[in-house]
């Protein structure tokens, strides 16, 4: 190992100091366009959403017209968001997604706020639900006779499916994303399963044509049920953004981010409206009502003796949608860190696999904390909550640099209009569920949000932080052989 020196209480690799002229360690610029960032966004929206979902917006929809009109509506929202990210992506050409554009825009504290929420709920809390899924389904086939999986044995699985794409992430980007990509390539097959399997349905003559007759009748008038509709369908386009976490590891990222979204994004509300009306053409509306997984009752009707390969699907799917999850999501801990908003030794990286090895591990233990309750009923309808309140906050930094760096060069640029919609959308979204429907949940998230202000202030700004923490990180860096990082330019 290189020559080492300690300053303020780590460890640099020699030739690393700031003003020493070299370069530093770099997290490697691996991913190309089509085999890592356009599997990448797809890979991460495709989860157990639509296989699942699709009961949840039909129960606040009321019909199945309606539900198709709200997946083709989610699948828009997310592709204008995608091309107001990229603009914003070409001003600030880092990695962190929203918490930098927040950081740059409007500064240290609602930057703080946003990866406060982002890393100690946001991304474990969705790791931590979509492992029990995949542990679910995962463990479906071997007790078919039973009416319910133990849920020790569940949760003992999606410790282990944690663990293990934690080993995987700290061991190798590369083969992280050679994982992201064989799965995906599953997921898009088995949607098109569906979709074809519709199709034959249809062609034979069994299928269940009575929908198209009432597609609307009893279509809800309430805002509250519509605004819930949508976050039950934009819980499965979650992971749009994932790309703009890693923007530093992207080969070309000005050409590249804007293709892999224009391909991804379309791609895969096109599948999630087909697997739809595949779903409405085989099963009635009460049929999709009483069942607690879409894809398996499907499977059950269409597929006869192959019906095991829905759960099979699902369950890579999901491991897929985790290893995405946390992908991405330790990113954003790593260049926090980086910003000193977390502790310095989660912005290091492994001296030699060059991986963000001290924020996957962060990452990996906050999921494994709350995988212990293993209940995440309310958790979707919460997650898309603050999901919307950070993305308006992003939005508006965009319409803000609009008004304050007008002569600022862009490489690319969308219509203003778009920031516009999707900053109303996004106020929709948060205001309307809670003025329709107050819930308690509500208020937890309101007083998590104020706990931030307090920790911000105690160790953010006043910077009271214990003396044993340089000694720590001293003696983390020698155990783990980690090493600070220079960014990607």
């Amino acid at each position: 190992m290189e020559r080492r020196k300690e300053r303020n209480g780590s460890v640099q690799v020699a030739g690393q100091e700031s003003g020493s002229g070299a370069q530093g360690l770099l997290l490697r610029r691996e991913m190309g366009l089509w085999s890592t960032a356009v599997s990448l966004v797809a890979g991460c929206m495709i989860g157990s959403g639509i296989f699942m979902s699709p009961q949840g917006v039909l129960v606040y929809t009321g019909s199945p017209g309606a539900s198709l009109v709200i997946w083709a509506l989610c699948g828009l929202l997310v592709m204008l968001g995608a091309l107001c990210y990229a603009e914003l992506s070409a001003l600030v050409p880092e990695s962190g997604g929203e918490y930098v554009y927040i950081l740059r825009t409007f500064g240290s504290l609602p930057a703080f706020l946003d990866v406060y929420i982002f890393v100690l709920v946001g991304r474990p809390a969705s790791m931590a639900a979509i492992s029990l899924g995949f542990a679910e389904y995962a463990l479906a086939p071997f007790y078919s006779g039973c009416p319910s999986v133990p849920q020790a044995v569940v949760k003992s699985v999606a410790v282990s499916c944690i663990l293990l794409l934690m080993l995987v992430n700290f061991w190798s980007s590369r083969l992280a994303t050679m994982l992201t990509n064989v799965c995906t390539a599953a997921k898009v097959f088995s949607l098109l399963v569906i979709v074809v399997g519709g199709v034959v349905v249809l062609v034979q003559g069994h299928a269940r044509t009575e929908f198209l007759l009432s597609a609307f009748h009893n279509t809800t008038q309430h805002a509250g049920h519509i605004g819930m509709a949508f976050y039950q369908g934009l819980w499965s386009f979650e992971g749009w953004n994932s790309i703009n976490y890693m923007l530093e590891e992207l080969r070309n990222p000005k050409q590249n981010l804007v293709c892999a979204l224009m391909i991804a994004i379309p791609l895969v509300t096109s599948l999630y409206v087909l697997v739809n009306i595949s779903y409405l053409l085989v099963l009635s509306s009460s049929e999709i009502l009483s069942s607690d997984a879409v894809a398996v009752s499907w499977g059950n009707q269409v597929l006869g003796s192959w019906a095991w390969m829905v759960p099979l699907a699902v369950a890579l799917s999901t491991f897929g949608s985790v290893n995405g999850i946390f992908f991405s999501g330790s990113r954003v801990c790593y260049v926090a860190a980086r910003e000193g908003h977390l502790p310095g030794f989660l912005s290091m990286v492994h001296v030699r696999r060059l991986t963000p090895a001290p924020a996957l591990m962060f990452t990996m233990a906050v999921a494994l904390v709350l995988v212990i309750p293993g209940n995440f009923s309310i958790l979707v309808n919460l997650m898309s909550f603050l999901s919307w309140i950070t993305y308006g906050t992003t939005f508006s930094c965009l319409l803000y640099m609009r008004i304050k760096l007008k002569n600022l060069p862009r490489t690319y640029k969308v219509p203003t209009f778009i920031p516009v919609i999707m900053l109303l959308a996004s106020l929709c979204l948060v205001l309307v569920p809670i003025i329709d429907n107050p819930q308690m949940e509500f208020l937890y998230v309101f007083l998590f949000l104020l706990s931030g202000f307090l920790v911000y202030f105690l160790f953010i700004y006043f910077q009271c932080q214990p003396r044993c923490l340089q000694m720590a990180t001293l003696h983390l860096q020698l155990l783990l052989e980690v090493a600070p990082t220079t960014k990607n330019r």
